[in-house]
């Protein structure tokens, strides 16, 4: 038998059997902590056990019915119990294993036999693991046994916590010349319970061990082993060789002064010349308003002067065109490794052939990095593999025309990256031999991108920076009174309570809960003091009223027309007779209005590039804010029957189709300021007609005030709308056959003219 002895080293379980202690010895571990060294040595040693040895994920199964039942055909019911009748079950049970292994594997076996009988251990208990240890040799460990007294000592690598039997098994094949390495996840306590004085294996005791990392097992390791074989096949299938290690080195070499690096000589990055030393740059903000704009210039003059390639990128990395994308040849995947390594033939650049071998190879790297994301899956993988594709294609040439080794070309992308798929180009662009510049100085416009290896650069100051200053572009330099005006502006109108004309572009409008009297307290006041208004980042809540008024409080005519007299301020439209709209107006939207909304959303591109589309003389934030709120009127279902009869065609027909002084109250509305407002006054029986219903939802939601009087107390508002979103104020009488006096006739506080007067119509 084989002794046990002490490592010095774990890289001693790999040493050939003459060259271990004693001339010839194994060894028997259990490790129950983690290192980097750990994982190192526990690889290697999953390898050795998978070529000759033995991986035991588990459990060592039991024999089955049909094992032992073979068991029995062959060797009836015998089991030994010495060496000798050991010895000669082995040749008739194992008639392949050499003299050698047959004769280390009896003695150990009898020794562990004899072990167990002086603990205790009956006859029949005797037999039964005799049996269980003969089945396990023939089903599951044969390639060991045979293996047994070789120069190359085959290995056991077992995962879990082992039993008695598959420990006193272990011992068997430790004693007949087999390497044994435990692996103990949740540590070394269930072991000690079987071997206290741990007789049978000895523990790892190594510095630094801390619990093993969740996920860690043999089968990661497997899948992890089997996935670098895929890898190494994707990389020879598609760049014609190996694996490469990384090409390029990049910001260890930087001194962090910005642009000054990325201006420094490719010699002079370092004294590695297997690699090529590029930078991954961002800068956020401005180091001085005067002279950035002026620095930039300059910068790219200088690089010019040195004869280095440089693109310059504005507002991001445009998004592919349809063309491009469709010039990608791909074909349908069912795993990321065939698409990668099929895509990657879309890498051309016959140049220089050496420099598409590192194009391809930094793309296969690259995308297997990005298959690893949680969120990852094939068609998202795929979708950003044809992306980084288009935009390859695109700026290879301006970056590596006339490309030869040692030359570092420059992307400056000015604004930062807008999504993940522009952060993965740069990301990706990082592998090829070109610096990687961001240049962000609006720091009110974040750039997206996160990587563990760039560099970041930031100054307070910040500068809006639309187009990079070239010699082909007016530059426009701001001087020290415009800087200090926008200083100003700052302090004045960021969190002060005081907002400058037309500061905010995006508004919601929130419908206030409120009395009959509130309304014309709240009417011709700002919106900014008013309850629940609310100014955050680039949004305003616009407080609002959506009212109907039933009756004519206390009967009074002449003092109601006055009280509505007073309401009506030069931003208010005023609409006295019912219905408004009717369906049969023209409506030069309504042939088209199938080709706007498809799929429950505005098609706005189609919308815009219409000839009936009305609007383009707005200011584009107003269009905006038009279309934005008619989808919203469209998704919350306010009007009845939509999405159910076609309503949401008539919708979008009279939204589309506004009259020109409604636009202009749109356009001319400060969303800090007083709002523009809508009343409706109905003293007939008429109901009023969807398409009224609609303009009065649509511009409640534009932040209009919305006021229904009705001195009937008609139900003549409600009948479209799907919900009450209206809050009703029943103020006095109801009164019929009223006549809507000519509002500009009477003064500001309500009173009529002389001729009115003289005449008494009744009002």
């Amino acid at each position: 038998m084989f002794e046990q002895k002490e490592i010095q080293k774990l890289d001693d379980y790999f040493l050939p059997l003459s060259r271990r202690p004693g001339g010839g010895c194994t060894f028997f571990y259990r490790i129950s902590g983690y290192s980097s060294r750990i994982e190192e040595f526990t690889v290697s040693y999953f390898q050795a056990a998978v070529k000759k040895g033995a991986a035991v994920e588990g459990r060592i199964p039991n024999p089955t019915e049909q094992n032992l039942s073979y068991y029995e055909e062959i060797m009836g019911n015998r089991a030994g119990s010495d060496v000798p009748s050991i010895t000669s079950d082995l040749k008739k049970w194992l008639p392949r294993m050499a003299d050698l292994p047959r004769n280390s594997v009896a003695s150990a076996l009898a020794d562990v036999l004899e072990q167990m009988k002086r603990k205790g251990k009956n006859e029949n208990m005797l037999r039964n693991a005799y049996i269980k240890y003969m089945c396990w040799l023939y089903y599951r460990f044969e390639q060991v046994a045979n293996r047994l007294g070789q120069e190359e000592v085959p290995k056991i690598l077992y995962e879990g916590s082992v039993n008695a039997h598959e420990l006193n098994f272990l011992s068997v094949l430790s004693k007949a010349g087999c390497d044994i390495v435990l692996l103990q996840y949740q540590g070394d306590g269930a072991y000690q319970r079987l071997d206290p004085s741990s007789q049978l294996s000895r523990p790892l005791d190594m510095p630094g061990l801390s619990s093993f990392p969740q996920g860690f097992s043999l089968k990661s390791l497997r899948e992890s082993l089997e996935q670098k074989k895929r890898d190494a096949a994707l990389y020879a299938g598609s760049t014609g060789g190996a694996a490469p290690q990384r090409m390029t080195l990049t910001n260890v070499w930087i001194s962090g002064k910005g642009l000054e690096d990325v201006l420094c000589p490719a010699d002079q990055r370092g004294e590695r010349k297997d690699v090529f030393c590029n930078c991954f740059l961002r800068i956020s903000g401005v180091w001085d308003r005067m002279t950035y704009l002026n620095d930039l210039y300059k910068f790219q003059s200088d690089m010019k002067q040195a004869g280095r390639r440089m693109v310059v990128s504005e507002g991001g990395v445009p998004k592919p065109s349809v063309a491009e994308i469709g010039a990608v040849q791909r074909g349908n995947y069912d795993k990321a490794d065939r698409m990668i390594a099929d895509l990657t033939k879309n890498i051309i650049f016959p140049e220089n052939m050496e420099l598409q071998k590192i194009m391809r190879s930094a793309f296969v790297t690259f995308m297997l990095e990005e298959e690893k994301q949680e969120d990852m899956n094939l068609s998202r993988l795929t979708n950003r593999a044809v992306y980084l594709l288009c935009w390859i294609r695109r700026y290879q040439g301006d970056l590596f025309r006339g490309w030869k080794k040692g030359d570092i070309s420059c992307f400056l992308c000015l604004g930062g990256c807008r999504d993940q798929h522009e952060a993965a180009f740069l990301r990706y662009l990082t592998g090829l031999p070109a610096d990687v510049l961001i240049l962000v100085p609006d720091r009110s416009r974040p750039c997206c991108l996160q990587d563990a290896i760039l560099y970041e650069i930031s100054y307070d100051d910040s500068l809006k920076v639309d187009h990079f200053p070239g010699e082909d572009s007016q530059l426009r330099m701001s001087t020290v009174a415009y800087q200090a005006e926008r200083e100003l502006d700052t302090i004045l109108y960021q969190d002060s309570g005081m907002y400058r004309d037309h500061q905010y572009q995006k508004a919601v409008s929130v419908t206030l809960q409120s009395t009959y009297e509130e309304i014309g307290i709240l009417w011709d006041e700002e919106v900014k003091y008013r309850p629940n208004f609310r100014a955050a980042e680039d949004r305003v809540d616009v407080p609002v009223i959506f009212a109907k008024v039933s009756g004519v409080k206390e009967g009074q005519v002449q003092k109601y027309w006055a009280d509505i007299r007073k309401l009506v301020t030069p931003n208010s439209f005023v609409i006295s007779r019912a219905p408004f709209l009717r369906p049969e107006d023209r409506n030069p939207v309504k042939a088209h209005v199938s080709d706007f909304f498809r799929n429950g959303k505005i098609q706005k591109a189609k919308l815009k590039s219409h000839s009936c589309y009305r609007y383009g003389f707005l200011r584009e934030e107003v269009q905006e804010h038009i279309l934005e709120k008619l989808q919203m009127l469209i998704d919350r279902r306010l009007i009845r029957g939509t999405f159910e009869n076609g309503t949401e065609y008539t919708i979008v027909a009279v939204v589309l189709n506004l009259e020109k002084d409604i636009l202009r109250l749109i356009q001319g509305f400060d969303f800090t300021k007083k709002n523009p407002k809508l009343i409706y006054i109905n003293t007939a029986e008429s109901v009023i007609s969807l398409e009224d219903t609609i303009l009065a939802a649509f511009l409640n939601l534009i932040g209009f005030d919305v006021v229904f009087f009705v001195p009937t107390g008609y139900q003549c508002v409600e009948k479209y709308f799907s919900t009450g979103i209206m809050e009703e104020h029943l103020i006095g009488d109801y009164v019929y056959d009223l006549t809507v006096p000519d509002f500009s006739r009477m003064s500001p506080d309500g009173h009529l003219s002389w001729m009115d007067r003289i005449f008494n119509r009744r009002q």
